[in-house]
């Protein structure tokens, strides 16, 4: 014990250390137990599990871990969707017009084949239409028809479309009062010459039957090896 007025200042300040050393080792985990680490920084939280399946997550401001456990979930669904192969896809553009022009493979594959005979301006066309009938905005209707017509429709156009007087003239007079119908008389008139001219050589073309036989022959080694 200590000896003294003297020497109980020391004593004090003896006893006062190993308190706190004594507090530190009973608030220490036990060794063999999972214990799990939390950062914090300005940008959010990181949850990060040291033993076992180890895992990262960033918490929001005012986000739960559970609620990004379940956005990660969500995430992962995204990811396992099987991408389907544009060969295997390819199959389908030969149905019909209409199943090519709703595949976004076949919309751009189909475009690559009019670009080699130098008439792709009908499907651009045709797109352009597509668009500008999903316009909500009345003010920019009569913009986009006058920018579409100077582009594919009037006469001597950058992309004149290959349709007959009558159509054009009724086009250009539709432009008047434009609405979202104004340019369905010529698209309807491009679609028809797409799908009785130019789609009948495209699934006859190098490039259409190089993605189908690709198809073909992987389905017969498959049932060859099975």
């Amino acid at each position: 014990m200590c000896r003294g007025l003297a020497a109980l200042s020391t004593c004090l300040e003896r006893a006062k250390l190993l308190k706190t050393r004594l507090g530190i080792l009973l608030h220490k985990p036990e060794l063999g137990h999972e214990a799990e680490s939390f950062s914090t920084s300005e940008q959010g939280t990181k949850l990060r599990k040291t033993t076992g399946h180890s895992y990262t997550m960033e918490l929001r401001s005012g986000e739960s871990s559970g609620s990004v456990r379940e956005r990660e979930k969500e995430r992962g669904k995204g990811r396992r969707r099987p991408q389907r192969n544009s060969s295997e896809e390819a199959l389908e553009w030969k149905k019909s017009f209409d199943h090519l022009l709703k595949s976004k493979n076949g919309v751009a594959t189909f475009h690559a084949f009019l670009k080699t005979e130098f008439s792709e301006e009908n499907l651009e066309f045709w797109l352009a239409c597509e668009e500008f009938k999903k316009s909500r905005s009345k003010t920019k209707l009569s913009p986009k028809a006058h920018r579409i017509f100077k582009e594919f429709v009037q006469n001597e156009a950058p992309k004149e479309v290959n349709i007959d007087h009558e159509t054009r003239e009724i086009t250009r007079k539709n432009l008047t009062a434009a609405t979202t119908s104004c340019f369905d008389a010529a698209q309807a008139k491009t679609r028809t010459l797409m799908e009785k001219d130019s789609y009948p050589r495209f699934l006859k073309s190098t490039s259409y039957q190089g993605l189908t036989e690709q198809v073909i022959s992987h389905s017969t080694s498959k049932r060859l090896h099975t």
